[in-house]
């Protein structure tokens, strides 16, 4: 554990702008809950407290260190605006509070956005630029607006102000949870995690502090460990989808930050379910991430009592409708079933009275009579359905063989 707490400038002018950020932030971000999670403890065999900072006003903590820098501002810098890049959270908070404090905002987002996002910044009166299929591509065109129009860039994540704003979670989790022992923090460009980290050690030099990142963006552990960045191409945890850690970001983290964990695209996406089916709650795929990394290492926090942040909720409803219909089938909630008829009148009307008769909800039906082997009199038929479970679908399966249906599970 990284207990010891040198002293060294950027640490403690970070520190000083956190106790500063505490006070300008009273009455404009909100002490979001942060509250224990009897069904998530009971999973994971440790003491889970939830940090929902999904429930800040654009849904997620940005708005923090996004409102802290733009007040930070000098007057002739505000008059002639500012411009950000961003995958949506960060673009949303700076263009909220620039629209509060009258700062023309310019916003820079990547292609693959989700459509929600772009959605919010637009309401809050940004000029919207969506160009690059990468966060990197998007920021050099910013960085290229900056210096053509003269703005003031509002970094996402390698900034002083913005990781100071997002540092004061890491007192409002003590205070409410000053037990904690582990805090589990996602990991992008690295500003949460960031003045999370030493505001945590400030305040609890014992505490563990862990990141996350997404399996296929672990940019952050390869930087901080001299290896070259290699990222895939999408994530579901696209907040955190950054090929770029930050500079500043980068040296606060391989000090105090304990360990940094990868998940797949699989837990996290399972960790999404989970937070919606436990604590009706949505999350986006990166404020997942918390979860997941529990899921994935549980014998790593085994007793232990742990705060998870939810980051933001900003996630597209198809997406989020995916999730559910694939956890569903996960679960044997929503099975095909194949079955083999004689291709007669009366034949399928016979099989689902009988599947009505389990309870079992039908919800398609299809029918194949060509590219199949079958006999030219049979036909097999997919039948879509909605179970309690694998102990309904074997009721199912038994009752339709003992009635000499020849039926089974659609492969995948």
């Amino acid at each position: 554990m990284r207990n010891a707490f040198p002293k060294e400038s950027t640490a403690q002018q970070i520190l000083a702008l956190i106790n500063e950020a505490r006070h300008a932030l009273k009455g404009v971000t909100k002490n979001s809950p942060c509250l224990l999670s009897p069904e998530l403890s009971d999973i994971t065999n440790s003491t889970v407290c939830l940090k929902f900072e999904n429930r800040q006003h654009t849904s997620s903590f940005k708005e923090r260190g996004a409102y802290f820098k733009l007040i930070s501002l000098t007057p002739s810098e505000k008059q002639k605006g500012i411009i950000a890049m961003s995958a949506g959270n960060h673009a949303q908070a700076v263009s909220y509070h620039a629209q509060k404090l009258n700062i023309p905002c310019t916003i820079v987002m990547p292609k693959f956005t989700p459509d929600v996002k772009i959605r919010h910044t637009k309401k809050f009166n940004a000029e919207v630029i969506i160009h690059g299929h990468s966060l990197e591509e998007a920021a050099d065109l910013a960085n290229e607006l900056q210096e053509e129009r003269k703005l003031t860039l509002i970094h996402p994540y390698d900034d002083k102000y913005i990781i100071a704003g997002q540092g004061t979670i890491a007192h409002e989790v003590i205070q409410s949870f000053p037990e904690t022992e582990v805090l589990i923090v996602p990991i992008g460009g690295g500003g949460l995690i960031s003045g999370i980290s030493l505001a945590a050690k400030r305040l609890n030099p014992n505490i563990t502090v862990i990141g996350v990142e997404a399996a296929r963006y672990p940019s952050m552990q390869q930087a901080i460990a001299g290896k070259p960045i290699q990222c895939g191409r999408t994530t579901l945890a696209d907040g955190i989808g950054v090929k770029r850690p930050g500079q500043i970001t980068q040296k606060i983290i391989k000090k105090y930050v304990d360990d940094i964990l990868l998940v797949d695209e699989l837990a996290i996406e399972r960790a999404v379910l989970l937070l919606l089916q436990k604590e009706k709650t949505v999350v986006e795929g990166a404020g997942a991430v918390a979860l997941a990394a529990l899921l994935t290492h549980p014998q790593q926090f085994h007793g232990k009592k742990v705060c998870l942040l939810l980051s933001g909720g900003n996630i597209d409803m198809p997406v989020l409708s995916l999730i559910i219909q694939r956890g569903m089938e996960r679960a044997q909630r929503l099975v095909r079933l194949v079955v083999t008829l004689r291709d007669i009148p009366g034949a399928l009307g016979n099989v689902c009275q009988k599947i009505e008769q389990t309870y079992a909800n039908i919800i398609n039906i299809s029918h194949r009579r060509t590219f199949t082997k079958l006999p030219l009199e049979a036909v097999e038929v997919t039948i879509l359905l909605q179970t309690q479970g694998a102990e309904h679908i074997e009721e199912i399966i038994t009752m339709l063989n003992n009635e000499d249906v020849q039926c089974k599970l659609a492969d995948h």
